[in-house]
């Protein structure tokens, strides 16, 4: 594979330890907005968009978590940060793990939230190509009708995160998908993870298993899980504050190191 990372758009906030946070698809770097207010004085929040995604550049093709993290190398050396925290949200967390694959020195901890570690099954892999098949067709519309009531119960985040679906290019939605569809397993290597990493689940997220979360936690060498009753898919802005809370408990781990 060819790794030839992007210049990533990115917003940044506060000072002290760098913290990554990486968006889920399909959506960008603002699903993290009502967290800054939390933790912007505490660290440094840097919120980047994705390859394919927001303010991001849109290149042609598929995008393997393993370039993805290429791309936030790339931002890690533009920004002189040797080693930072990485929270990674659903596919975001897809691409923490294989940063931290490619690169664990610079790792300082990981909150990996609404994630997993295994590879796609055949039947998810091949539903990934055919809504790609589908946006092809008919537009990013297609992402949000499949999506959008699988991923909150709550009504009004529901329009919020449709109209954020909407916003996004048709290429960066089918690159990202193909890049899912095509990730490796993760499982077997989450042993070698020495750094403080805790799982964010919520108990009724329509797309990842309480199961999955729970068998990450039993493989990390340093992890811990926290379950965030009646929260969906999207804990930073069904919960931002329990939210904020469990990264901050990653955050005292390093300082304390």
């Amino acid at each position: 594979m060819e790794l030839n990372p992007v210049q990533l758009f990115f917003e940044e906030y506060g000072e002290g330890i760098p913290v990554i946070f990486i968006h889920g698809f399909p959506f960008d770097h603002t699903i993290w907005n009502p967290m800054v207010p939390i933790l912007k004085d505490k660290v440094r929040m840097i919120l980047p968009d994705m390859r394919g995604f927001g303010g991001s550049p849109v290149p042609d093709g598929v995008y393997p978590m393993r370039l993805m993290a290429e791309d936030v190398v790339f931002l890690l050396n533009q920004l002189k940060i040797d080693r930072a925290v990485l929270v990674g949200h659903s596919m975001g967390g897809y691409v923490s793990l294989a940063f931290t694959h490619a690169y664990p020195n610079r790792v300082a901890g990981l909150a990996l939230c609404s994630s997993q570690a295994a590879a796609d099954s055949p039947e998810k892999r091949q539903g990934r190509y055919q809504t790609a098949e589908e946006i092809t067709r008919r537009g990013t519309r297609v992402v949000a009708e499949k999506m959008v009531t699988k991923l909150t119960n709550d009504p009004e985040l529901v329009s919020q995160l449709e109209q954020s679906i909407l916003k996004t290019q048709a290429k960066g939605l089918i690159g990202a998908l193909k890049g899912m569809a095509e990730r490796q397993d993760a499982l077997n290597w989450l042993s070698d993870i020495s750094v403080p990493t805790v799982v964010i689940a919520g108990e009724a997220d329509a797309l990842i298993s309480m199961e999955r979360s729970q068998t990450m936690v039993q493989l990390l060498g340093k992890g811990w899980l926290v379950k965030l009753p009646e929260v969906g898919h999207m804990p930073m802005l069904e919960a931002p504050q329990q939210c904020a809370d469990a990264i901050l408990q990653v955050i005292d781990l390093v300082e304390t190191a």
